[in-house]
């Protein structure tokens, strides 16, 4: 295989600055030029062919979107905010675009006269899907609105929102904040992870400089034993992008006057009238009746973690507190799975190395989905940073180039600058060319996995190895993805049914064959034995309760803040803190604007952060389903890549879910891993 020659050339990663403003002003020319071209058409010649608007966008996509992508990863901070301009131009040209009455006009002309003349019986059902698609991009967009300033209006607005979102954004990737701590107040952190803190002398004490990073600052959280440590860490995190307060206001505020101008309730009714939920008064609906679920639950374990916080205090002759604090939460959480369950999340962390589990994970997605990954290496290998690996995806049993599936990139290591999350984006789309060939994706996942040290070579916690296996199937999704339009490419489905795959996959991550294969002592290269395994899969919903209230503070924070009911001066850190602790049921201290941590809501999620449990309710039921009695049959697999990976977004979600299912879904199983409750089909 490895003397086989894709038929698509990677793209290169030595742009400078000047070229990325050059090759985007280029692609938006371009495309513009291609609607222009069709707005000349006379209306008797606008049908599905002359309309063919889909595949200059995916041009334009493949153009700027690598471009724009330097801004999460590169090291080169000239070269970020080149990036950011370019997405910055990107965007605002594509809401002009969209705003333009002359495309759409084209487009509702061309519909009507394949409806005419019969031609609409002929197209394909992605055709018909794409025609739909665009028409109503337009009405959404207020280009069926009747006054004209309501147009224009809706043109500045959009802009100003767009420049609200990506200097959140920004500041989000560019935080490189530090926070300090001496030894003493680091007791009972790992030692593994304190020899990683880079340290310096202040006044004849060493203090040691912990970043915002996950891989620095969640260990406090969960291994500190002074309280004051952990609440000082949780404050400083919580506030560490307080400037993106005024930000959100402004996004919100601008989200709020745009939906008003396009005649919705709310923003949140506008965003969730595309999804499967409908409507946000469905979405609320939802979230209400899983809080009912698990609330009681939750209160349960709250008790039971305040009485274990009674016990350490006491034993170490700390105040006593009948509270549960947000700084407490991982702490006790941590203890709690320590003490009752023998399990040590600092001995499980020995047997995943990096450099084992990655291929580990690679090596079962191979087997399961019938792919194969070849490292570029050597001359051939061009990538945006010496850490990342390149890799071209081949069908397994590949003989010539027909089986190249496309690339992917995995960039895992935390650095200044970079996206601090885990994240995959479709940089390229696959999708069938005029000439009959194919265009070919690329995906790449970013993520911030712990560094080695002095110590120990580069390891992850178990929740890593879900997380990398999480990602890792939004990267499938992307790659075997096979639609005749980029429109509908991979994970472009609707929000709320986006992270159903992933969330499937994490299943794996608790399966005993699986975990063995993934497993390999950093010293010795064992396995995790079956007792640490079962003791693993045993943690899987300790203090689920808790986990949930936790998720459904921040979906329901994200609907109320795009609903109608608050107030326009509404202090939104106010509301956040209060929120939280009235879902979540652990307290806070002094209000931190943790509103300006909450990429999401930027981040495509607005209106839609409901959609991680939703969608859970559907990988439930899928993995119990179809998987579960054989997690890694490569049968199954293929079924997997033919019902959902395959069509992407090229026909509803609810459609490809019966196909896969054989039947329409239902929460049962859902249900069954939470306790039983009021979550019934009726609020899919």
């Amino acid at each position: 295989m490895a003397s086989l020659t894709a038929p698509q050339a990677p793209p290169t990663w030595q742009h400078t600055v000047e070229e990325v403003d050059r090759l985007t002003t280029e692609a938006l020319e371009k495309n513009k030029r291609v609607s222009d071209d069709v707005v000349k058409l006379p209306d008797d010649k606008l049908d599905f062919d002359n309309l063919a608007l889909a595949n200059a966008e995916a041009e334009l996509d493949i153009a700027v979107e690598p471009l724009s992508f330097y801004q999460n990863v590169s090291t080169n901070k000239e070269l970020r905010d080149a990036s950011t301009k370019a997405e910055e131009r990107s965007r605002k040209f594509a809401n002009q675009e969209s705003m333009r009455e002359d495309l759409y006009q084209a487009k509702v002309t061309a519909e009507e006269n394949l409806r005419k003349t019969g031609a609409w019986e002929k197209l394909s059902a992605e055709q018909k899907r794409l025609v739909e698609k665009m028409v109503l991009d337009g009405k959404r967009a207020g280009l069926a609105l009747e006054k004209k300033e309501d147009r224009e209006k809706l043109k500045v607005l959009k802009d100003e929102l767009s420049d609200a979102c990506l200097k959140f954004t920004q500041n989000f990737n560019e935080e490189n904040g530090r926070i300090t701590f001496t030894r003493e107040e680091l007791d009972g952190v790992p030692e593994d992870v304190i020899s990683g803190y880079p340290k310096r002398t202040e006044d004849d004490q060493v203090l040691y400089e912990v970043t915002f990073k996950t891989p620095d600052i969640l260990p406090i959280f969960k291994y500190a034993n002074s309280p004051k440590t952990r609440q000082t860490a949780q404050e400083a995190f919580e506030a560490r992008l307080a400037k993106n307060v005024e930000h959100l206001n402004t996004a919100l505020r601008l989200r709020k006057q745009i939906a008003e101008i396009l005649q919705y309730d709310s923003w949140a009714d506008y965003i969730t009238e595309v999804k499967m939920v409908k409507s946000a008064a469905n979405a609320k609906e939802f979230l209400d009746a899983l809080k009912r679920n698990v609330d009681p639950l939750g209160k349960k374990e709250l008790e039971t973690l305040v009485a274990l916080k009674k016990e350490v205090h006491a034993k170490r002759d700390l105040p006593a507190d009948d509270n549960l604090y947000i700084w407490d939460y991982r702490y006790y959480d941590r203890l709690y799975i320590e003490q009752n369950l023998s399990l040590d999340d600092s001995l499980v962390k020995e047997y995943f190395p990096v450099s084992v589990v990655v291929p580990a994970i690679l090596d079962i997605y191979q087997n399961l989905l019938g792919v194969k990954f070849v490292e570029v290496k050597g001359d051939a290998r061009d990538v945006w940073h010496p850490e990342v690996q390149q890799f071209a995806v081949w069908e397994k049993d590949a003989k010539d180039e027909s089986g190249f599936v496309g690339y992917c990139y995995l960039d895992l290591f935390p650095r200044d600058g970079k996206y601090s999350h885990a994240a995959v984006w479709g940089l390229f789309p696959g999708y069938e060319l005029p000439n009959g060939g194919r265009h070919y994706p690329l995906t790449a996942m970013v993520a911030n996995l712990a560094k080695s040290t002095p110590d120990r070579p580069a390891l992850m916690r178990h929740d890593d190895v879900t997380t990398f296996f999480h990602e890792m199937g939004h990267v499938f999704h992307g790659l075997l993805s096979r639609t005749r339009y980029a429109r509908f490419h991979g994970t472009a489905v609707a929000r709320d049914f986006v992270e159903a795959p992933s969330q499937m996959l994490e299943n794996w991550c608790w399966e005993p064959e699986v975990l063995k294969k993934m497993s390999s002592h950093y010293e010795t290269q064992e396995p995790l034995s079956d007792d640490l395994i079962a003791k693993i899969i045993k943690s899987r919903y300790v203090n689920v309760g808790l986990f949930y209230l936790r998720q459904l503070f921040f979906a329901n924070f994200d609907l109320l803040v795009h609903n109608n009911s608050l107030d326009v001066d509404t202090d939104y850190t106010k509301l956040w803190n209060e929120l939280r602790q009235e879902i979540s049921l652990v307290k806070g201290g002094e209000y931190q604007p943790g509103q300006g941590t909450f990429g999401h809501i930027v981040g495509g999620y607005d209106a839609g952060y409901y959609g991680y449990t939703y969608s859970l309710v559907f990988a439930a039921d899928m993995y119990t389903t179809v998987f579960k009695k054989d997690p890694l049959d490569p049968k199954l697999g293929r079924l997997y890549r033919d019902k959902i990976l395959l069509v992407g977004g090229s026909r509803d979600e609810m459609d490809s879910l019966k196909d896969f299912l054989g039947r329409e879904p239902n929460p049962e199983a859902f249900i069954d891993e939470i306790g039983q409750g009021e979550v019934t089909a009726a609020h899919l």
